[in-house]
């Protein structure tokens, strides 16, 4: 259903207010770069900083840019399963191909509540919905177990793991079957992850080197992994100094060295440093990315 290279975009800001025309060009750039779906209001998109209105408004401008051309995979998850269920049902409304829905973070659920929460966002609305594991910033792991429990609900589609566990891979594939997608979460081990039976990854870099994480991802589905670890030699550098300080700090920068953003983030995420913007600009010079 989904696979490839899915950048999470950036939200573009100007002067505290969402870029709408800067937003709506990087949609139209990622498509024509290869990118095989898209991601507004993720982490990487400030969710947690934006209202729900710009919320809306970005899920909007996305679908309406996207034109049908590749899948829109809208955010709509929350630790409060009323507030995922609105936004579940409202990206339906506006077009989107799938919801991204992250595993409650701060409430600290069992699996058994993870399970009662994801079951009732997929009943909520006729959409596929992928799961986002991500317990570096939910505190919540969900195990394999319970996966594979969800994944018997016939819209829950697939995960996105940003576990960095490589073994959980083929387990999942196991356990969940081979409908169920398996998409990574974390640029730097997607690679191995795709060896071990992902079929692409949810991108921050992508943001600023679609084409080649779409070629990237592209050569790991056709087996040639020859041509996936030149491609991804190249990119592990900025993989790496996109995440020296907070997301979406690093990536924003480098959005800004292509004209895409400007650097603007929300507080409580700042800028990145000088020494890192030195340590970025490097990183996309040597993928090519920059004279």
């Amino acid at each position: 259903m989904f696979s490839g290279s899915i950048p999470a975009l950036i939200t573009p800001l100007r002067n505290g207010i969402v870029d709408e025309r800067a937003f709506q060009d990087l949609v139209e750039w990622q498509v024509k770069e290869g990118s095989s779906a898209l991601v507004p209001c993720g982490t990487t998109g400030e969710s947690p900083t934006l209202s729900h209105d710009e919320h809306r408004l970005v899920v909007r401008l996305c679908v309406e840019a996207a034109a049908g051309r590749v899948p829109v995979i809208a955010g709509a998850g929350s630790n409060s399963t009323d507030e995922a269920i609105d936004l579940t049902r409202f990206a339906k409304e506006a077009g989107a191909a799938a919801v991204l829905s992250v595993t409650p973070y701060y409430n600290k659920p069992s699996q058994a509540g993870m399970i009662a929460h994801f079951q009732a966002i997929a009943e909520s609305a006729d959409i596929p919905v992928i799961v986002y594991n991500i317990p570096g910033r939910s505190i919540v792991d969900m195990n394999s177990a319970t996966m594979a429990a969800l994944a018997k609900i016939p819209n829950i589609a697939g995960v996105k793991d940003a576990t960095g566990d490589m073994d959980r891979v083929p387990e999942l594939a196991r356990l969940c079957g081979p409908d169920f997608v398996l998409l990574s979460g974390d640029d730097t081990s997607a690679l191995g992850f795709n060896a071990m039976g992902g079929r692409g990854c949810i991108s921050v870099t992508a943001n600023v080197a679609p084409r080649l994480n779409a070629q990237m991802h592209a050569a790991c589905l056709a087996n040639d992994y020859d041509k996936a670890r030149e491609i991804n030699d190249r990119l592990a550098r900025l993989h790496a100094a996109l995440f020296i300080e907070p997301s979406p700090g690093g990536v924003k920068y480098a959005g800004s060295l292509l004209g895409l953003c400007t650097e603007e983030v929300r507080l409580p995420i700042l800028p990145v440093t000088e020494p890192t913007k030195a340590i970025i600009r490097e990183a996309m010079a040597d993928a090519g990315l920059l004279n």
